[in-house]
């Protein structure tokens, strides 16, 4: 992991003539943070496998063109958050873990959480992906104007086998251009797809939650009994410059699990 080679392919802007500078929506940020980011998407996105040792700081500074000291800082609080380790005679190691009260976080794994508290990790399976024109609350939560080209992504989650969550995301079409148009190419972890191919990072989120009872689909994906209650979550996502670029409805059932939000 240390040649000059890989460490290009993990960080493309290191390539440049010029230093390394920040996009125009990263510069508010101390440059501390937008190198943390850099190595943090990195790992989520497996390019930093568990177990791997980290180039030097030394080798990172170089490369990305910012001083050791600001490497230090970011290495030391993804250390503090648990994602690296520091081994006597190894160096900086990826742990393979991962801080639950991220934004990264929240949006890479599983809304739900065993009795327990336990983090319980699904299975996406997606159903449908339609083309068609935003309706009028689709329209009002992406800030776009009525009949606005969009797609909606329906997709059940399961753990264990168990089906525990339905889910629609609408997106508008005209910010993803080459989206894939079959449903079975569509990934599974959406956001990160967003991530490496589009440059969207889910910067913040608006949830509302309510109870109802479930309806007809419901009880068909999540293999329900009339009459039972599921848990309602509309959530709105924002990108870095605070464009709501996804609206999901999740519809699941708590009979095994517990929605719990722990963001910072």
């Amino acid at each position: 992991m240390k040649d000059d080679e890989t460490l290009m392919a993990l960080f493309p802007q290191a390539t440049q003539e010029d230093d390394f500078s920040p996009s125009m929506a990263d510069r508010a940020q101390p440059l501390y943070l937008v190198v943390k980011r850099q190595i943090f998407d990195a790992i989520m996105m497996g390019k930093w496998p568990a177990g791997t040792v980290l180039p030097s700081e030394v080798e990172l500074a170089r490369m990305l063109r910012v001083s050791v000291g600001t490497i230090r800082r970011a290495l030391s609080e993804l250390t503090n958050e648990g994602m690296l380790s520091r081994r006597r005679k190894t160096g900086t190691v990826v742990t393979g873990r991962t801080p639950q009260h991220s934004l990264r976080f929240f949006f890479q794994y599983f809304r739900l959480h065993g009795l327990d508290g336990s983090l319980q990790h699904s299975q996406a399976r997606n159903l449908s992906l339609v083309f068609g024109e935003a309706t009028d609350i689709e329209s009002e939560n992406l800030s776009v104007e009525p009949a606005t080209p969009v797609m909606r992504l329906s997709r059940v989650r399961s753990v264990h086998d168990k089906p525990v969550m339905v889910e629609t995301v609408t997106m508008p079409s005209g910010q993803l251009a080459d989206f894939p148009r079959n449903v079975e190419d569509v990934p599974a972890l959406l956001y990160l797809y967003l991530l490496e191919h589009y440059d969207i990072r889910i910067s913040a989120v608006r949830e509302k939650i309510a109870a109802e009872l479930a309806n007809e689909d419901d009880l068909v994906h999540l293999q329900l009994e009339a009459p039972s209650a599921v848990l309602t979550i509309e959530e709105v996502a924002y990108d870095q410059t605070g464009t709501p670029v996804l609206f999901t409805k999740h519809r699941a059932t708590t009979r095994s699990h517990r929605y719990i939000n722990e963001l910072q």
